[in-house]
């Protein structure tokens, strides 16, 4: 189990640190590859019993929109029961589908006309588009309301509410994982708002957008 006052040595080489600059009310969360490099674009959150949903996180207007023939944003986390819409910002068609079993859809050829799902089971739900092949996405659907995603510094902070929590998990995810619905999870004894924690992941990491090019760059 971990104490967070100490620095413990786990199996995915996890470290809890006291950090006094962390904004209260918030869990700092650092994420590194399995070479020990920050990760940019991983989604953490935390789960538990004793963690309480926040109402307000559930009635967010979110959106996964299609924008100079990309999908912003890439990564999208939502909680379970979201409603996610799917607005068009360009000026061309699109034609959005998924193949996930946590959500199977299609929305054929749109511009103007508004577009919204029900996310009502967790996992990873990979967006593309029938026209503009290049185009990938994703929806993660968790079953939380405590959750963010990590910047270009691999960091992200995770909302808390006041006090202190036991035996909750983290988990994390990305794209690059082989098997997109199994994150990785860390069992954390104690969680306190304005403690860090650095993560490091087990597995190395597939191919994901980032490795990839345009090469369709002016095509409509």
């Amino acid at each position: 189990m971990i104490q967070l006052k100490h620095i413990l040595s786990l199996s995915v080489t996890a470290l809890l640190l006291a950090a006094t600059s962390a904004v209260a009310g918030q869990l700092s969360v650092q994420v590194l590859d399995n070479q020990g490099q920050a990760l940019p674009g991983a989604a953490v959150w935390l789960t538990g019993q004793g963690l309480a949903g926040d109402a307000e996180v559930l009635k967010r207007s979110y959106k996964m929109g299609q924008k100079n023939r990309a999908f912003e944003p890439h990564l999208l986390i939502v909680p379970k029961q979201a409603q996610v819409s799917f607005p068009n910002y360009d000026s061309i068609l699109h034609h959005v589908y998924s193949f996930s079993p946590a959500k199977t859809f299609e929305f054929k050829l749109y511009r103007d006309q508004p577009q919204a799902l029900t996310f009502a089971a967790t996992g990873a739900v990979e967006l593309g588009c029938n026209i503009h092949d290049w185009m990938l996405g994703y929806i993660l659907v968790v079953d939380s309301t405590h959750f963010a995603v990590t910047d270009a510094q691999g960091k992200a902070q995770i909302p808390l509410p006041a006090g202190q929590l036991n035996n909750v998990e983290l988990k994390v995810w990305h794209e690059g994982f082989v098997d997109l619905d199994k994150p990785q999870s860390e069992r954390l004894s104690v969680v306190k708002a304005g403690e860090q924690l650095n993560v490091q992941l087990r597995q190395a990491l597939g191919m994901f957008q980032d490795d990839f090019s345009d090469e369709f760059d002016d095509y409509e």
